[in-house]
C-alpha cells in the first residue's frame, strides 16, 4: 500500500509532486525516474496501435517475454493399413514431431518525433493524445504492410521439400490469375470492366474454399482483403449504373441485406465507410485495406529485404488467405527513450517495437493477380515479378 510522507494510509493531492510541478516530470536525465509521462504516453501509444492494426488478429501470432525466436510445432500424418495381416510390422506413419522457428526482425520499427515544449506532453492531454495516436497509426501502418506482403510471399510459396504433412497442395494460382483481375478495384476502368472483376473475385472465394476443403484444411478465419475501391464495387454488385438497368425494375443488390438475395450485406442506408467494416461471402470474410501489398515497396522500404516486395510487378489486387498461412512474433512491451538537446532546445522522443514474421503453410493463402498470362508454374512466375526467392522457412527436428 503506498503511503504519503506522513506515514498515513492515504495519499493526497500535493502527496505526489509530479501532480503540481511539471518540471518534477519532466527534468533530468534520459533514465530519470522523474520522466513519469514516459508510461502514460507509451501506453497510449500501445493503445492506438492495436485500434489501428489490421492484419496481426488475421494470422497466428505469439508474444514472447524474451529472446528473439518461437517454435511453431509441426506434425506429420498417423499412417493407416486398411488390412492388418498377421505378423505384419507396422512403420508407425510419418508422425515425426518438427518445428517452424520463426525469428524476429534484426532491427526494431521506430516512431520518432520532436517537439520544442515537451511540458505539453504532461499538461495537455489532447497534445499528448493526438501524438500517441500519430505514433500507434505509423507502427500500425507499417506493421500492416509488412504482414500483407508476407500473407503475399505465403502465397507464391511452394510446399517446403520433405515436409511430414501428406496430402497438402497449394491452391493452383493460375485460377487465380486473370488479366480481368486489372480492373479489380481501378478507378479508371469503367463499370463493367469493374463489376466483372468483382464477380470474379466471388468465384476466387468459391474456388478458395473448395481447395480448403480437398486438403482436409479449417474452413472458418478465411479472410478476402481487397482495396477500399474495390470493396466498394463488390458492396455495389446488383445497383443500377445506367438507365438501361432500370428496364425491368431497380434489381436486388448482392449485398444490400435483402433477403431474397440471400441476406448478404446490410441495407444500403447503411454506408459501411469505416476501415473496419466487413462483408461475408460463404463464410469468408471481405475486408478493406490500405495497406496491400500493391506497390513497389523495393522502391520504398517497409522493412528487412524479404518484406519489399515489387506487388505492382506482379499485380498484386487482392489475398485470400486462411489464417495459419503466417505467423508474426511480437517481443513483449514497447521501448520509448527520449532526450532533451540543448543544442537544437528541443526533445526527441522515440517508440519503438520488435516485431517478426514467418510463412507457416502456403498452401493456405492465394494472391488474386491482374496478370494477363500465366506459367505452368504460376508462383513460380508471381515470385520473379516480385522480386522475391523462394525462402520457406525449414522445418526443424524436434
Amino acid at each position: 500500500m503506498a503511503l504519503n510522507p506522513a506515514g498515513n494510509n492515504n495519499l493526497g493531492a500535493t502527496d505526489m509532486v509530479y501532480r503540481t510541478s511539471t518540471s518534477a516530470a519532466t527534468t533530468g536525465g534520459i533514465y530519470s525516474e522523474n520522466k513519469l509521462w514516459l508510461p502514460i504516453w507509451s501506453g497510449e501509444v500501445i493503445h492506438a496501435y492495436d485500434h489501428y492494426n489490421m492484419f496481426e488478429n488475421m494470422v497466428m501470432q505469439k508474444t514472447i517475454a524474451s529472446g528473439t525466436t518461437a517454435e511453431f510445432p509441426v506434425t506429420g500424418t498417423v499412417a493407416l493399413k486398411a488390412a492388418w495381416n498377421a505378423g505384419e510390422e507396422l512403420s508407425g506413419g510419418s508422425a515425426t514431431s518438427t518445428t517452424f522457428s520463426i525469428k524476429l526482425d534484426k532491427r526494431p520499427m521506430a516512431a520518432h518525433f520532436e517537439i520544442d515544449n515537451v511540458d505539453q506532453l504532461l499538461t495537455q492531454w489532447e497534445f499528448r493524445a493526438e501524438l500517441a495516436r500519430q505514433a500507434g497509426l505509423t507502427l500500425a501502418n507499417t506493421r500492416d504492410k509488412q504482414i500483407s506482403a508476407y500473407i503475399a510471399r505465403a502465397a507464391m510459396e511452394d510446399l517446403l521439400a520433405g515436409d511430414p504433412r501428406t496430402g497438402l497442395t497449394v491452391p493452383t494460382q493460375a485460377a487465380f490469375t486473370d488479366a480481368a483481375f486489372d480492373h479489380l478495384g481501378n478507378s479508371g476502368s469503367n463499370a463493367p470492366d469493374r463489376t466483372t472483376a468483382a464477380l470474379k473475385v466471388l468465384k476466387a472465394i468459391e474456388d478458395f474454399m473448395v481447395h480448403l476443403q480437398e486438403i482436409n484444411a479449417p474452413t472458418e478465419g478465411v479472410y478476402c482483403v481487397v482495396t477500399p475501391r474495390a470493396f466498394q464495387d463488390i458492396r455495389s454488385l446488383g445497383i443500377a449504373r445506367a438507365n438501361a438497368d432500370l428496364a425491368n425494375g431497380a434489381g436486388r443488390p448482392f449485398f444490400g441485406g435483402v433477403a431474397e438475395a440471400g441476406g448478404l450485406g446490410a441495407p444500403l442506408g447503411m454506408g459501411m465507410h469505416s476501415q473496419t467494416d466487413s462483408l461475408e461471402y460463404q463464410g469468408c470474410m471481405i475486408l478493406k485495406s490500405n495497406h496491400l501489398p500493391v506497390v513497389d515497396y523495393t522502391a520504398s522500404a517497409i522493412g528487412e529485404a524479404r518484406y519489399n516486395l515489387n506487388g505492382a510487378g506482379a499485380k498484386v489486387k487482392a489475398l485470400i488467405f486462411q489464417k495459419d498461412c503466417v505467423a508474426s512474433l511480437n517481443l513483449q512491451g514497447l521501448k520509448v527513450d527520449t532526450v532533451d538537446d540543448v543544442r537544437r532546445n528541443t526533445t526527441f522522443t522515440v517508440a519503438s517495437m520488435f516485431k517478426g514474421t514467418g510463412v507457416l503453410r502456403p498452401e493456405l493463402a492465394v494472391v488474386i493477380s491482374g496478370l494477363a498470362t500465366a506459367s505452368g508454374d504460376a508462383r513460380s512466375e508471381l515470385r520473379d515479378l516480385a522480386g522475391m526467392t523462394a525462402e520457406y522457412v525449414a522445418v526443424a527436428p524436434a
